[in-house]
């Protein structure tokens, strides 16, 4: 049950307030899954193992081909692209199935930060993986990555974090950070897997929804990205991917 704790005048009046109202429940997980270790097992399986409404925030990024299938660049095998290419891939319903499963876990006004390429953003495939489910989008982030990408007609710099949560829908008491840009650049210094996500930047908005010692989940977690930023900002890491 939220918890709220006294706020000064002004944080009364805003639509903002640096002060967490909200805790999560105490952190209870099945004893055959280990928190802060890179566990190897499948996503859904692991969530199935949580209980309703006990988790802050989760951390998604679908493995999808989409973007080599469907605009058909025709160096999907190259050197550079064929690692990716060569993963294990979610199709649209097991990514709604992943979805559906975030949205059981999530404390009421808890956080998905969901990864996603432009092909799927501007595409109709994204509108409906939240259909049925208490999860709405709320905010988004543009990562620069720095360095030119893939691209049929202009070339791909960023990858989008797309910021959805749970009933209900709101910000105060929940989102404490107010200094995080909508456009965030950063550089990846050497690439250990073909799906590494900005550390710093999953740091932070760590820190935004989230206390020390509470539970962050990311159920195909790839490079484990989500992992070392947990560990940057003292909280506890539940995370898995099937390789």
């Amino acid at each position: 049950m939220a918890e709220v704790t006294q706020t000064t005048l002004d944080e009364a009046t805003s639509v903002f307030s640096p002060i967490r109202t909200i805790k999560t429940p105490p952190i209870k997980i099945p004893p055959d899954l280990t928190l802060n270790t890179r566990l190897q097992m499948d996503g859904l399986e692991l969530m199935r193992k949580l209980f309703n409404d006990t988790v802050p925030v989760v951390f998604f990024d679908p493995q999808f081909r989409g973007v080599y299938d469907k605009m058909k660049y025709g160096n999907e095998q190259t050197s550079r692209n064929n690692v990716r290419v060569k993963l294990p891939q979610m199709n649209e319903s097991l990514i709604i199935d992943f979805i559906t499963e975030i949205s059981r876990i999530l404390i009421p006004s808890g956080h998905l930060f969901l990864w996603m390429d432009k092909f799927h953003l501007c595409s109709s495939d994204f509108n409906n993986w939240s259909d049925g489910t208490h999860l709405s989008v709320v905010d988004m982030l543009t990562w620069d990555k720095t360095k030119f990408g893939l691209g049929y007609r202009t070339r791909h710099q960023s990858e989008f974090c797309v910021i959805l949560q749970k009933e209900p829908r709101r910000a105060k008491g929940v989102w404490t950070l107010r200094n995080i840009p909508d456009v965030w650049q950063e550089k990846i210094p050497k690439k250990i897997h073909p799906h590494t996500k900005p550390i710093d930047l999953q740091s932070k908005l760590i820190e935004a929804v989230t206390s020390e010692g509470d539970l962050v989940v990311d159920p195909a977690a790839g490079s484990f990205s989500v992992l070392e930023a947990c560990r940057l900002k003292s909280r506890n890491f539940l995370g898995c991917d099937i390789i």
